[in-house]
C-alpha cells in the first residue's frame, strides 16, 4: 500500500515550466505503476502521463506529448512530472495515482484503474 502526496504546483506564465513531485510512502513503491492526471471543475479526471514501476515504459496524453516528461526515482519513492511550454489550457488540479504494477513494464492510463490517490496540487498558467 502507498500513499501519494503531490507538491510543486503554482502559478506560472504561458511558456514557462514547472516540475511536480509525488512522494509516496510505503516500502513497496517500486512495485507500483504511477500516473499523473488533471481535473478542472465540472469535468472528469483526465489522463496526463503514466510510468511503469521499472521506469522503462511511459505513456502520454496527446495534448502534452513533447512538452511533459514523467520520470521516477525508486530510491526516493518519488515520481516527477516535468512540464515545459505550459499553456493556459494546462490549468488544473494535478493528481498523482498509484496502482500495483504486476509487470515491470505495466502502466495504466484510466483513472478507474488506480487504487491510491494524492490530494492534488493546483497548477495555474496565465496568458
Amino acid at each position: 500500500q502507498v500513499q501519494p502526496v503531490e507538491s510543486g504546483g503554482g502559478l506560472v506564465q504561458a511558456g514557462g515550466s514547472l516540475r511536480l513531485s509525488c512522494a509516496a510512502s510505503g516500502r513497496t513503491f517500486s512495485d507500483y505503476a504511477m500516473g499523473w492526471f488533471r481535473q478542472v471543475p465540472g469535468k472528469e479526471r483526465e489522463f496526463v502521463a503514466a510510468i511503469s514501476w521499472s521506469g522503462g515504459s511511459t505513456s502520454y496524453a496527446e495534448s502534452v506529448k513533447g512538452r511533459f516528461t514523467i520520470s521516477r526515482d525508486n530510491a526516493k519513492n518519488t515520481v516527477y512530472l516535468q512540464m515545459n511550454s505550459l499553456k493556459p489550457e494546462d490549468t488544473a488540479v494535478y493528481f498523482c495515482g498509484a496502482q500495483y504494477g504486476y509487470h515491470r513494464e505495466k502502466y495504466y492510463t484510466a483513472a478507474r484503474e488506480y487504487d491510491y490517490w494524492g490530494q492534488g496540487t493546483q497548477v495555474t498558467v496565465s496568458s
